[in-house]
């Protein structure tokens, strides 16, 4: 039996890729670090792989989302202005991409990684109450991070979750399971925009995109749950994992590997 040209087996697999990934994404964000690749080792070429991609992880976006959303991890104030303004630099980031070389970024990101991960290292934890700082600065580094993020993940993408992450927790002072909340509901626009231009295109493998939605919504749930849980504790070491990787897959696409 095959799914739009691929044996069944082929497609279970690139689900327990998604599952993967998504149960990370939910906690810590860089999904598509992981999910990707499953889909291009599958053989799907890669316009194909990206936009297959946006579609199962959207779906599954929704559900760790909605899950935050009941649990009142969302400071809608700070989240609205955000997502407008992720949309706005991703569409700047795309527009960038077509005059400036990824290689350019990837050199940056090769050296901004390496401080990251030493600077989330001395902090012992990620903030579990929100900390102390004007709402209105809190709110400028907030919406300006949404937007240079975006602009980030428009050009480029991988690890952008992350970021958010690392944004609103370290810099705005948002506790750790309010910020994963607005940054579920600001990536979640973004891909959206992403995946409604891959449609268009038709570069999008809808049947495997669907099965694989399932098991991205599983992840994202389960995910999603345990950082609600263990807050901090759970969510720093998933973190330190998805920049390790990111470094990793930045290396081997220098070196031409990817």
């Amino acid at each position: 039996m095959d799914i739009c040209g691929y044996p069944i087996w082929v497609v279970l697999l690139i689900c327990l890729g998604v599952f993967l990934a998504s149960f990370m994404d939910a906690i810590g964000g860089g999904g598509g670090i992981i999910s990707v690749p499953c889909y291009l080792l599958a053989g799907i070429p890669v316009h194909f792989a990206l936009g297959t991609n946006k579609l199962s992880s959207c779906i599954g976006t929704v559900a760790s989302a909605v899950r935050y959303v009941k649990n009142g991890c969302v400071d809608w104030l700070l989240a609205a202005p955000s997502v407008i303004l992720a949309l706005a630099g991703a569409h700047v980031g795309t527009r960038l991409q077509l005059i400036v070389e990824e290689q350019y970024l990837k050199f940056l990101l090769l050296l901004i990684l390496p401080v990251i991960a030493v600077i989330l290292l001395k902090k012992k934890s990620l903030p579990e109450v929100r900390g102390a700082m004007n709402e209105w600065t809190r709110r400028a580094i907030v919406w300006g991070s949404s937007m240079i993020i975006g602009t980030y993940d428009g050009f480029y993408g991988p690890g952008t979750g992350t970021f958010l992450l690392l944004a609103f927790c370290c810099l705005a002072k948002v506790d750790v399971r309010t910020a994963s909340g607005n940054v579920k509901l600001v990536n979640l626009a973004s891909n959206i925009g992403a995946l409604a231009t891959s449609l268009f295109a038709g570069k999008v493998l809808v049947p495997i995109g669907l099965i694989a939605a399932v098991f991205s919504v599983t992840g994202q749930y389960l995910g999603a749950g345990l950082a609600l849980k263990n807050g901090s504790k759970i969510v720093r070491p998933v973190i330190l994992t998805v920049l390790v990787l990111l470094a990793g897959k930045v290396l081997l696409e220098l070196f031409g590997v990817m």
